[in-house]
């Protein structure tokens, strides 16, 4: 008596919610021992290791094209139903091969079936119960993330610088990782690191990839944007409030995005400036930048001269040398750099301030709190608006993004109010520390610690008619009118009627300096 012919299939999904399915190969042992028992003849085995929720199995595809291009009568041997099919389509594609006959029997060694009416609707029952099993599998997969979001859990495994807590079911920065991730940020915020050697300095505190080798530049870049280190929990692109403990403050997260946001460009390597004052002045009739060059007499003296690069056209701006430059940069150092007593007087003042109890924060605070209330307020009107189909959901992922970074910053700026008083002071401060620097640079020859000094300003210097002028800011300007002022006072005391430029540094303010300190930081800080 001949054998009858079938196709075995066996299939091993990748998805989770197949776990308990056996293997292909336990698959593979169980079939043949059956066709042996059962008298079956196994043309060709097909395998594969794919879900069947959806269309588009390739080597079950195969194995259909093969049954209806031979035109004999084949079976199929399969461990379940399920195997074959868990969507309608395929399911459906199956129950019409047998009734049209091109596939004549189907076994199972956990279910039975024989190709009659009743035999077809038992089939269609077991393929429409995998199907279902399948999409309410999903459900409830779907409901448990919901509900894990509304708690605020970690849903995966736990980025850098967590692990995982598998008795809170959530993530907690690790005691060591957690650190360096923070001075990782910290380091990259100075400008001080690139990618590379960011990531060198992560390998040397332990931060690898699983072959020891350090992060590629990929993975750092998802690090230093990962809003997971915020509290934020991510899924299908939108943010979530999440119950575990920040690494990272917004402050430092922002400073970092700047950082990669500036060198998102192709950065030019940087070149030896062979010139004191280049890369800093522009010229005050076209604006275009200020470059220098040599010039050599007939007798071998080089000297240095500096010129508008017109290349906007047409400059009649003359050239200048570095001499006469140069002066002219001292004079302006010299206008608003005041002596080190000034300059103490002036810290005095500030570290008094700090110590003084100038408003009550209760306001403070109140105001904080108000303003985070509303910005949860707007939250929860912008969740209802999208709930009710009022707003496409691009928009309700952006709004709700910048609602929550702005959250976040407001309940940083509540924790640190009580700092406040002394971030007022700190642009004072500052200021007062500038001119201690004016003070040291103006006292040296040092071309290059000039042109560092105004740099660090900002103040826009320019050139035009062999004049270096500099737009100082209000404080700047403030001190060397102020400065002016009591050299002109002091000039008008003198026996000769006239002070000269060493004289304004010192002797002529030497009597009274502390009213020049009182006038330059008595102003109101805005």
């Amino acid at each position: 008596m001949n054998k009858q012919k079938y196709f075995l299939y066996a299939r091993k999904s990748t998805e989770d919610d197949d776990k308990q399915v056996m293997s292909i190969e336990a698959q593979l042992f169980e079939l043949r021992e059956f066709a042996e028992r059962e008298r079956i003849e196994i043309v060709k085995e097909f395998t594969e290791a794919k879900s069947a929720k959806k269309p588009g199995r390739d080597e079950f595809a195969k194995m259909l094209t093969m049954i209806e291009t031979i035109k004999k009568p084949l079976g199929i041997l399969a461990w379940h139903p399920d195997r074959l099919a868990r969507n309608s389509v395929d399911g459906g594609r199956i129950i019409y091969l047998v009734d049209t006959g091109a596939i004549t029997s189907l076994r199972f060694p956990q279910f039975w079936f024989e190709p009659t009416p009743q035999g077809k609707f038992m089939l269609q029952v077991a393929f429409g119960q995998s199907k279902y099993f399948s999409d309410n599998l999903v459900e409830n997969v779907k409901r448990g993330i919901r509900q894990k979001l509304r708690r605020g859990e970690w849903l995966t495994l736990a980025p850098l610088g967590y692990v995982n807590d598998y008795k809170t079911k959530n993530i907690q920065p690790h005691p060591v990782y957690s650190q360096v991730i923070r001075k990782a940020f910290e380091e990259y915020a100075k400008g001080s690191h690139t990618l590379i050697s960011l990531a060198e300095f992560l390998a040397e505190h332990g931060l690898t990839q699983k072959k020891g080798t350090p992060l590629a530049k990929v993975s750092v870049v998802k690090m230093l944007t990962n809003r997971a280190y915020l509290g934020f929990v991510k899924f299908h692109g939108e943010y979530h409030d999440g119950n575990f403990e920040p690494i990272l403050s917004p402050t430092l997260f922002e400073a970092v995005q700047k950082t990669l946001s500036s060198r998102r460009k192709p950065r030019k390597l940087k070149t030896i400036i062979p010139f004191s004052f280049t890369q800093l002045a522009r010229c005050g009739e076209c604006g275009c930048a200020i470059t220098a060059q040599y010039a050599t007499n007939r007798f071998g003296t080089r000297y240095t001269y500096y010129r508008c690069t017109k290349k906007q056209g047409k400059c009649a701006q003359p050239y200048i040398q570095e001499h006469a430059l140069a002066a002219q940069f001292q004079s302006l150092l010299q206008s608003v750099s005041l002596p080190f007593e000034e300059i103490e007087v002036m810290e005095k003042q500030i570290n008094d301030w700090e110590h003084e109890s100038i408003s009550s924060r209760g306001e403070v605070a109140q105001n904080l709190k108000s303003k985070l209330s509303e910005t949860q307020e707007k939250l929860d009107r912008l969740v209802s608006l999208y709930l009710d189909g009022d707003i496409e959901r691009d928009l309700y992922l952006v709004k709700k993004d910048a609602l929550l970074r702005q959250k976040a910053k407001l309940e940083e700026s509540l924790g640190d109010f009580g700092q406040q008083g002394k971030n007022r002071l700190e642009p004072l401060r500052s200021f007062v520390l500038s001119l201690k620097e004016a003070e040291k640079v103006a006292q040296t020859k040092n071309y290059a610690e000039w042109r560092n000094f105004f740099r660090s300003l900002g103040s826009n210097p320019e050139i035009k008619d062999k004049t270096l002028s500099i737009n100082w800011s209000e404080l700047w300007d403030f001190t060397a009118k102020t400065k002016a002022d009591f050299a002109l006072r002091s000039a008008a005391y003198s026996p000769r009627g006239a002070v000269n430029s060493d004289k304004v540094n010192c002797g002529a303010l030497g009597g009274n300096r502390t009213p020049i300190a009182r006038s330059a930081i008595s102003r109101p800080i805005h």
